[in-house]
């Protein structure tokens, strides 16, 4: 009497784990789970005006978290420099300072080994079936909920957020009726000017931009509705080569759903590999490395210059005022993870 009810079970678990299988089947067609290379960011200060004082130098550095793992293998410079950390975010950086410099030029260079790992919350059925109405937001959180200085959360964003939010009542499902609403209406498109800045409502109105200014938007949007979102950026890699340049930085985003947690984001990516649309609401691949978090950063030691946008690229004053005579290479190689 008892084999039917044990063959049931059986049933039951064989499924499961079919299905566990086929979704990590699915999972593999976009990222694999890890993956370990050597990234080396490379930069230098250009025409030195003859008969500065001081130049100061901040450059972002990757940290360790749950999502990658991160070592320094070489800093070269032509001073002293120092890792510090912002205490907003939590970004790491380095610094350095020249002071009455004799040549026209300073030449930097950080190597690193990274390994990534996939970060992946499921798919929007899964979070969906877990999430609740939108809860009171922690006080350690209400940063993630306040507006930075390219990202608003009145006027237009809010009037958008109502118009595609308003009607769902979980963070999830707030949080796909943006994403769904970005991917349909903005196109990914770096022509002209005024793209790239991350500015929530020139994104909007232009509906097209580069993966700041897909981000931007949503992030405002979720932030108006009170649910906690952010800003990260690093570097992409591409996923057919195991080695090369890399031409430039990439952005993506979070938002928190209190039964879940962190919850990734990349609609540009998305957009871009459209088969990958319900993967990008959920998950972001391995193909990548994080930098930093955050807009509007106020460096460690503090900058003289206004607080900077985002911080991927080196930052650089030359007596006191910004400057931005740089040339810059970053490059990667994949590579097996140190013993």
């Amino acid at each position: 009497m008892k084999l039917p009810a044990l063959s049931s079970l059986l049933l039951v678990v064989f499924t499961a784990c079919q299905m566990t299988a086929q979704a990590r089947s699915d999972a593999d067609k976009f990222s694999p789970q890890s993956r370990t290379f050597r990234f080396v960011y490379s930069f230098t200060v250009k025409d030195i005006p003859s008969g500065t004082k001081r130049v100061r130098v901040w450059v972002p550095v990757p940290r360790t978290d749950r999502h990658q793992t991160v070592r320094v293998l070489a800093i070269k410079a032509p001073t002293k420099t120092q890792m510090t950390q912002e205490t907003e975010y939590g970004d790491r950086m380095m610094y350095a300072e020249i002071h009455d410099p004799a040549q026209g030029v300073a030449e930097f260079t950080l190597e690193y080994e990274v390994t990534r790992r996939e970060y992946s919350r499921g798919d929007y059925a899964q979070l969906e079936r877990a999430d609740g109405k939108p809860s009171v937001v922690p006080a350690s959180m209400t940063r993630w909920t306040e507006p930075d200085r390219l990202i608003p959360t009145d006027g237009k964003i809010k009037e958008l957020a109502v118009e595609v939010t308003g009607s769902q009542s979980g963070t999830v499902a707030k949080a796909k009726a943006a994403y769904d609403y970005l991917f349909t209406t903005m196109r990914y498109d770096k022509t002209g000017t005024g793209w790239g800045r991350g500015d929530a409502v020139w994104a909007c109105d232009a509906k097209r931009g580069n993966c700041t200014d897909f981000h931007s938007p949503f992030i405002g949007m979720l932030r108006s509705d009170g649910i906690p979102a952010r800003f990260d950026i690093g570097f992409p890699l591409p996923e057919d080569k195991d080695k090369g340049d890399i031409a430039g930085y990439h952005c993506w985003a979070e938002f928190y759903a209190s039964e879940t947690g962190w919850i990734p984001v990349d609609i540009s990516e998305a957009w871009l590999a459209k088969e990958k649309r319900d993967y990008f609401f959920g998950s972001v691949d391995a193909n990548r490395v994080q930098f930093s978090t955050g807009r509007d950063v106020t460096l460690s030691p503090k900058q003289d210059g206004p607080a900077l946008n985002y911080f991927v690229y080196p930052y650089v004053e030359v007596d006191g005022k910004p400057y931005e005579k740089l040339d810059k290479h970053f490059s990667f190689a994949d590579a097996k993870p140190s013993e």
